[in-house]
């Protein structure tokens, strides 16, 4: 079985306010990438990682079927709340095989593209199934349950894309154009909203 974890911990220093509640076609990004996760169908559990600004982030998703926890070393980075989300997720689905890492700032990654990560790794042998764009290779991505010790012991700023890049060989990627579309700065949102 496969979760997810929507990583939602940051404090969005460059952007100047949350933008886990910047409103995109009626929603929050956070509300939108927990909509996506939950009508993944082959997704059996959401969780979602809050840190800083979770008072004013939690209360627009805390209707969702979805477990929010909470990352209070979310200073450290990216890598406390990867490491929280999947101790978590083992804690409430031990049987879990497989886990997606999302991001709250990539407003076009939808529940096709979610279940094209599962499905390669059904039907493939690599362990690692990673979004493609401009060169990178990251997020949404989806790790077998080999790699779970690895994202365990990642520290700091380090993200998942330091296991992608170390296992090349286990990696396939799928093409994701609009993953390159993230929110960073006001002139993002501004340029998305004119866009859609």
């Amino acid at each position: 079985m496969t979760g997810i974890i929507i990583l939602a911990a940051g404090a969005s220093s460059r952007f100047g306010s949350p933008k886990q509640n910047l409103i995109y076609q009626g929603q929050t990004l956070l509300q939108r990438a927990v909509q996506t996760a939950l009508t993944c169908l082959h997704c059996q559990k959401v969780i979602v990682v809050l840190g800083a600004n979770e008072g004013v982030i939690r209360p627009n998703i805390s209707d969702q079927m979805v477990h929010i926890t909470y990352n209070t070393d979310w200073q450290e980075g990216m890598a406390s709340s990867i490491r929280l989300g999947v101790t978590e997720m083992l804690r409430l689905e031990p049987r879990v095989t497989s886990i997606i890492l999302m991001l709250c700032d990539q407003p076009f990654v939808d529940p096709f593209l979610l279940s094209q990560l599962t499905d390669k790794n059904e039907h493939s042998d690599c362990g690692i199934i990673a979004s493609s764009y401009r060169d990178v290779v990251g997020a949404p991505a989806l790790f077998d349950a080999k790699y779970f010790p690895e994202l365990l012991q990642l520290k700091g700023q380090e993200g998942a894309k330091k296991i992608i890049e170390a296992h090349p060989d286990d990696t396939l990627t799928i093409p994701f154009p609009l993953g390159a579309i993230d929110i960073d700065t006001t002139d993002d949102l501004e340029r998305l909203n004119q866009a859609g």
